[in-house]
């Protein structure tokens, strides 16, 4: 059973399976693998300065002649940054979280296709009106970043994928393993943009601990909240919040968002306690679907599982043993 998709048609690829572009563990090795094993690759640039980008890029394009993709915070995007990356002649690049008009002529004038990452249906119908040759649903069971207010994966994938036909649709939200790819699929997706699944994977420039929390957390251990960007200094727009493994922080000022942004104190507190070694270095994020991660693999296995598995799954509901 092959999973051809309009997405899979439309880069020229083997499966419908796109890596998320985590800023900063998202890197070169990473989504090479990912391209490498037939999905689409996509670079995490998220905030990251100009030369982990250029060395990560340069990485990416030594290890791959197969189709890839950088993603941005529209946000938080310096013009250089984005021109700098079309040098390299990305075959996609995704944009997501805030208003992303002003990046999307540079990436229309460098011939790359658009992704366009959405998360309600404002962002949706601004998607479908702007053109974006693919757009990406995005769930609240998202690691990471994503809406305050959003809606499941399950409920807002069929939507999105109707009100934008034609386009590619592509779900993200709570997709660990192939079942979730299948479900995407059912759903009426092209396929699955997967985050936290590869965050676990050889490549990701993630470190051992943050990996082995991954592996040990359970979706129940997640939680939706603004404190951890507040108290590390870092402005995401009040409408996104991150999902995130259990933190000392989080439990000590969870709904007190307010207070927290305007006590000096307690974030040189926080830093100080991380010179430390007292809290960790940084969020451990992370979707409700890590209870399905269980181990570190490498990235081209994890392709290879979740096909199968998906393909598995529908042989299952179609009433067919094995692998057709």
């Amino acid at each position: 059973m092959a999973l051809r998709t309009e997405f899979t048609e439309l880069l020229a690829i083997e499966h419908p399976i796109a890596s998320a572009p985590m800023g900063g563990s998202a890197g070169g090795e990473l989504a090479a693998a990912v391209s490498n094993a037939g999905g689409l690759g996509l670079l995490g640039a998220g905030r990251c300065d100009l030369d982990w980008i250029e060395r990560e890029l340069a990485i990416l394009d030594e290890h791959t002649d197969r189709p890839w993709g950088i993603g941005f915070q529209s946000w938080a995007t310096e013009p250089a940054k984005l021109e700098r990356a079309l040098e390299f002649r990305p075959h996609a690049v995704m944009l997501a979280f805030g208003d992303p008009t002003p990046l999307i002529a540079p990436v229309r004038a460098a011939g790359a296709l658009l992704l366009m990452q959405v998360t309600d249906m404002a962002e949706a119908e601004q998607a479908v009106a702007a053109g974006a040759d693919v757009i990406i649903a995005q769930g609240t069971e998202c690691g990471g970043h994503g809406a305050r207010r959003g809606r499941s994966t399950l409920t807002f994938v069929p939507v999105v994928a109707d009100l934008a036909a034609p386009t590619p649709v592509l779900a993200a939200g709570g997709i660990a393993d192939g079942r979730g790819l299948a479900a995407a699929l059912t759903l009426g997706a092209a396929g699955a943009l997967v985050g936290t699944r590869f965050q676990a994977a050889t490549e990701a420039l993630v470190a051992m601990e943050t990996s082995t929390a991954i592996i040990k957390g359970r979706g129940q251990d997640t939680e939706r909240s603004a404190v951890l960007d507040i108290v590390r200094e870092v402005p995401w727009p009040a409408e996104y919040t991150a999902r995130t493994l259990a933190h000392p922080f989080l439990e000590q000022w969870r709904d007190r968002e307010a207070e927290l942004a305007q006590d000096a104190d307690a974030r040189r507190g926080y830093r100080a306690a991380v010179a430390r070694g007292d809290l960790p270095p940084s969020p451990v994020w992370a979707s409700e679907a890590i209870d399905l991660i269980d181990d570190v693999r490498p990235a081209a296995e994890l392709v290879g599982a979740l096909v199968a598995e998906a393909e598995a799954a529908f042989g299952r509901a179609l009433g067919v043993s094995g692998r057709g």
